[in-house]
């Protein structure tokens, strides 16, 4: 290594020269996500105005159904409606009229309203659902749902209710909670 003298360490000291740090003003990144939004068909039944099929985005809520199939009429009994419910694809929205017992719909993950008990989860298809569908039941996130969807493609259809215990993540205690809420057809 090279020595330096005084001398030259104060000649190049005295040759720097001091720059001031440049403030340059970066405008903030806005990131912007964009909403996907996923169309979804509700069958609208009962005493509203315009019963029918109304297509609605992922996320809407009762009110929207209803609100689409004209309103409620003069007789809808809407005490026991959960009006901020959101609903799901294959829904069926019932609004009965006062004293009536509603019927009982059966259809996958969606969901029947009622004047005797307000809002009842249908039973879940494990052959036929999709992983929306899936996450409607107790217990069941995107990852179990994932799995089940994962593990019926890859082996065919569950042939009894048990067999649900060979997904991944799925247990006796899971199986237990889901029981009541799962049906083969």
């Amino acid at each position: 290594m090279d020595s330096v003298s005084v001398e030259q360490g104060q000649s190049l000291f005295e040759t720097l020269e001091v720059v001031e740090p440049i403030e340059e003003v970066v405008p903030p990144v806005e990131l912007v996500a964009e909403a996907v939004s996923v169309a979804i068909l509700v069958d609208v039944k009962g005493a509203v105005k315009h019963p029918g099929l109304y297509s609605l985005q992922e996320g809407d809520r009762l009110l929207d159904a209803v609100q689409k199939a004209g309103g409620y009429t003069e007789e809808a009994d809407t005490r026991l409606l959960n009006h901020a419910q959101k609903l799901l694809d294959e829904s069926v929205v019932y609004v009965p009229v006062a004293g009536e017992e509603p019927p009982a719909y059966s259809q996958p993950a969606a969901t029947a309203v009622s004047a005797t008990g307000g809002t009842q989860t249908a039973q879940v298809n494990i052959n036929t659902a999709n992983e929306t569908e899936f996450q409607t039941l107790p217990g069941v996130g995107p990852s179990k749902a994932a799995a089940i969807v994962q593990y019926r493609e890859e082996h065919g259809a569950f042939k009894q209710l048990d067999d649900l215990k060979n997904v991944s993540g799925i247990g006796d205690k899971t199986f237990e909670k889901l029981e009541s809420s799962i049906t083969l057809n």
